[in-house]
């Protein structure tokens, strides 16, 4: 078997999402403690009612936030970012693992998605906001991380079970220490709003590129959902180099990545250190084959919606079967019209169909 097949075959996609929490099922318990030692607590839980029912399985809530804290003038240029940010969700992932670790599922949640935020108390001001239609990414500015699992839990009828937010800009800096990720493209990807540039084929990104390919709204007509693409298909791809590297299973090495990522990372404080090493070590056999990624699916991708502007809209009957899924611990449904994972252009899925789902193995060069 070749040398790259069999890294891939190793690859524990799940047990490394959060790369400082999750791939250390082989690094021990003293690392894990250092680690979440480090990582900002948040109660996302409290004061929330009305929640859906647990079901089977475990279901984590991944949210990417565009911070730009501890940045310079000069990073900010180099990563074609603004010098504000409204601390919005550019990410928004549900991970469900199976109940008996031997499936995890990633779904992704277009951040533009059209949701009924829930009333709050509006984070800047303090200020009481009732109900509102709003797109899901504004629920973590409008009222944090409780918000986020709010309008989350009603969207999709889960229960979520912990939360975790990762800064991108962190993230990337961590790409630099696993001396870059290689990703691939069936034609050339440009948008000079997020600085991107890459040729036809394979690519090795250093920290910069990789931010300005998981940004990239520009690229072709898919907009929201190509961008929700490429994160999957990048995030496989940085577990895939960081794991074939040695880089989390090396405690030397872990710290580094460690060092670039926990100055923006938050999780719910029932996420600690033994909770996250029971994870990893159940994990540990999972390969890229016991991973899937999937989206959901859309009814409408770009539903002018007054005071909003363009959002995304969800099917509801195909999106109520897939959540139904996750409630249920079973595998993702493939709805009717799929024919086989999407290649990858990155051109828009047809409305009322989510793109195929699709193995880690799938996404990886």
């Amino acid at each position: 078997m070749p040398a790259r097949r069999t890294r891939r075959r190793a690859l524990r996609a799940a047990a490394g999402l959060a790369a400082l929490v999750l791939a250390t099922s082989g690094v021990g318990h003293s690392v894990v403690g250092t680690v979440t030692g480090g990582v900002h607590r948040v109660d996302p839980f409290d004061d929330l009612a009305g929640r859906p029912e647990a079901g089977r399985g475990l279901n984590i809530l991944l949210v990417g936030t565009d911070t730009r804290e501890g940045l310079t003038d000069e990073e900010r240029r180099a990563y074609h970012l603004g010098s504000t940010a409204c601390h919005c969700a550019d990410a928004v992932l549900l991970l469900h693992v199976s109940a008996d670790r031997d499936r995890v599922d990633l779904i992704g949640l277009p951040r533009d998605s059209y949701a009924e935020l829930p009333k709050h108390t509006f984070v800047v001001t303090e200020e009481q906001h009732p109900a509102h239609p709003d797109k899901l990414n504004a629920a973590l500015s409008h009222g944090g991380p409780g918000l986020m699992v709010r309008t989350v839990e009603d969207l999709t009828g889960v229960r979520v079970d912990h939360y975790l937010e990762v800064s991108f800009v962190s993230f990337m800096r961590a790409v630099d220490v696993v001396g870059g990720v290689r990703v691939c493209a069936e034609r050339p990807l440009k948008d000079d709003y997020a600085g991107l540039d890459l040729p036809a084929g394979t690519s090795t990104l250093d920290g910069a590129e990789a931010l300005a390919y998981v940004r990239a709204r520009h690229v072709d007509g898919a907009s929201d959902l190509g961008r929700m693409e490429r994160q999957q298909r990048f995030l496989a791809a940085f577990l895939d180099q960081a794991l074939g590297s040695g880089t989390l299973l090396n405690p030397g090495r872990l710290s580094d990545t460690v060092d670039a990522l926990l100055g923006s990372v938050s999780a719910d404080r029932g996420f600690g250190a033994e909770e996250m090493l029971t994870l990893a070590r159940a994990m540990g056999r999972l390969t890229t084959s016991d991973t899937r990624f999937g989206s959901v699916p859309i009814a409408d991708t770009a539903r002018d919606v007054p005071g909003l502007g363009s959002t995304v809209v969800w099917d509801g009957t195909a999106a109520d079967r897939l959540f139904d899924a996750v409630r249920e611990d079973e595998p993702l449904p493939d709805e009717p019209g799929r024919s086989g994972a999407r290649d990858k252009n990155d051109s828009a899925p047809p409305e009322g169909h989510a793109p195929p789902t699709t193995t880690a193995e799938d996404v990886l060069c």
